[in-house]
């Protein structure tokens, strides 16, 4: 099984993901572009709680893990991701080829078009994609 050890722009080790919390944090500031907690406790769900103290908590541990960034304003901080959600979506799929589906991408296509209801249009945009894909190639 194939193990990598290759690192992203913010020094984090490719195979270590967010956790459900800090992605729910993370894609909020990825909506938002920048935000205080306050500002990002407003866009949570109406569902969800979560303390000030702990969404401030998580928000400086991915500070601390270089996925933020802060601005001092005031009396508080902005919290400003460094980690766009493209990098992190790639990132994603690639630790998922990997780890699940032992460094074998047609593997996880596969599954994925056994497994996911996949509608005309988005298979069109698929061959769509494999084809620039081949030129791109050659």
């Amino acid at each position: 099984m194939k193990k990598s050890k290759t690192t992203t722009t913010n020094n984090q080790p490719e195979g270590k993901m967010l956790t459900d919390v800090e992605l729910e944090l993370m894609t909020i500031l990825w909506y938002i572009g920048e935000g205080s907690v306050t500002q990002v406790m407003n866009e949570l769900s109406q569902e969800r709680e979560l303390a000030y103290t702990s969404v401030s908590t998580i928000l400086r541990i991915l500070e601390q893990k270089e996925i933020l960034k802060t601005r001092k304003e005031g009396r508080g901080h902005v919290y400003i991701p460094l980690m766009a959600k493209a990098e992190y979506e790639a990132k994603t799929v690639k630790h998922v080829v990997d780890r699940v589906f032992e460094g074998t991408p047609v593997s996880l296509v596969k599954r994925l078009l056994d497994t996911i209801d996949i509608s005309d249009e988005d298979l069109k945009d698929i061959k769509k994609l494999i084809a620039k894909n081949e030129r791109r190639e050659k």
